[in-house]
């Protein structure tokens, strides 16, 4: 895929980030890994008016990876996406959204626990919660990566969520599906707490997910 194609991926899928309705306004924000750093959104800029020109490309310490070539100010979270393609080598995009039931777990720094097979999606046991740090810092981005440690996706405190994946689609599927677990999970608090998968139990559910490939790329699968 050319750059110019990635641009044009990345806004449709940004766009798409903002209908599925696990975003608003112009907070969050999407990158995608470019040979020497990456493509991020811009800062403060409406999603439906945002085009592939306006993409900022920086390195992974956040320099232009064209020096001198005007460009817009990239998302204050550029540090979080940095680092967290810096720390997985697989991964090819990260997402960054304001989901409402997930920030509100996140809002009492709870993680989703095994209470549906389908938590397996985000690559293990559960979605943790990262700490509380302010937007934009090292602080943030040091506790997102451990929190994505054998991960797909993690809470951040009081915050938000993030996601990654082998391309910006499945970036966005698992965001989408971490909301609907936060929101199904929600629902269920309010009869108590919900009985949770054993590890043994899991583990069949991920093994399943290997044989049939899913949540995998290939359109086949």
């Amino acid at each position: 895929m050319s750059e110019q194609e990635l641009r044009e991926q990345l806004v449709t899928v940004a766009r798409r980030m903002q209908a599925s309705g696990i975003n608003q306004g112009t907070s969050g924000n999407l990158s995608a890994r470019l040979p020497g750093g990456m493509l991020i959104t811009p800062s403060s800029l409406p999603y439906e008016q945002m085009e592939p020109g306006d993409l900022v490309a920086l390195d992974l310490s956040g320099q232009p990876l064209q020096p001198g070539q005007p460009q817009r100010r990239p998302s204050s979270e550029w540090r979080l996406h940095a680092d967290v393609l810096a720390s997985r080598s697989e991964a090819m995009a990260v997402l960054h959204c304001h989901p409402v039931h997930a920030t509100a777990l996140a809002c009492h720094d709870r993680p989703i626990p095994p209470f549906h097979y389908m938590v397996a999606v985000a690559g293990g046991d559960d979605v943790r919660c990262a700490p509380y740090a302010t937007f934009g810092t090292a602080e943030l981005s040091s506790h997102a990566v451990e929190a994505l440690r054998d991960r797909q996706a993690c809470l951040l405190a009081r915050h938000g969520l993030v996601s990654l994946g082998s391309d910006l689609d499945q970036a966005l599927r698992v965001a989408i599906e971490v909301e609907t677990l936060a929101r199904m999970y929600l629902q269920a608090l309010q009869l108590g707490e919900p009985l949770q998968l054993t590890a043994a139990q899991m583990a069949a559910v991920q093994a399943q997910f290997r044989g049939l490939h899913y949540g995998q790329t290939d359109p086949e699968a």
